[in-house]
């Protein structure tokens, strides 16, 4: 059975979090899908991630082409990856408790700063824990992650 750790977004943005939470992802061997909820906001941040510094690039690519199965790291808005061990979703992009369960990872980014977000993350917490599903809280403090619960 799967874990879920949210992240609550409090003084980086969703791309700056990727850019940490990706390389740990590609390190355990697993492959990614990257969930958001926006198809314009996933074109933005496939850019974000071509355009970064060197040292810090994330292969991927958008689903919807022709070598999905083939990508490490899946962007889509919506629509469910085949074959991934760690989801990640953003803006409010919905996981079930069956899909955390059948997978490795499922990591949740929220924004700090958005009460909607904020809101939909406890609903998101509720829902899996409550379906037996580990979880983490993690929270930035100062630059630093600090995991501030476990269910």
């Amino acid at each position: 059975m799967g874990a879920a750790y949210f992240y609550h977004l409090t003084e980086a943005t969703a791309e700056e979090a990727l850019a940490m939470l990706l390389p740990r992802a590609a390190q355990a061997g697993w492959r990614v899908e990257v969930r958001g909820t926006d198809p314009a906001r996933m074109d933005a941040l496939d850019a974000a991630l071509w355009d970064g510094p060197a040292d810090s690039f994330n292969a991927h690519g958008r689903a919807g082409g022709p070598h999905d199965a083939l990508q490490p790291v899946l962007l889509t808005a919506g629509e469910a990856a085949e074959g991934i061990a760690c989801l990640m979703a953003l803006d409010g992009a919905g996981v079930t408790a069956g899909e955390a369960a059948a997978l490795q990872r499922v990591c949740i980014l929220f924004d700090g700063h958005d009460p909607a977000a904020v809101q939909a993350a406890r609903v998101q917490w509720r829902t899996l824990t409550g379906a037996g599903i580990a979880a983490q809280y993690w929270a930035q403090e100062d630059g630093r992650w600090t995991k501030k619960a476990e269910g």
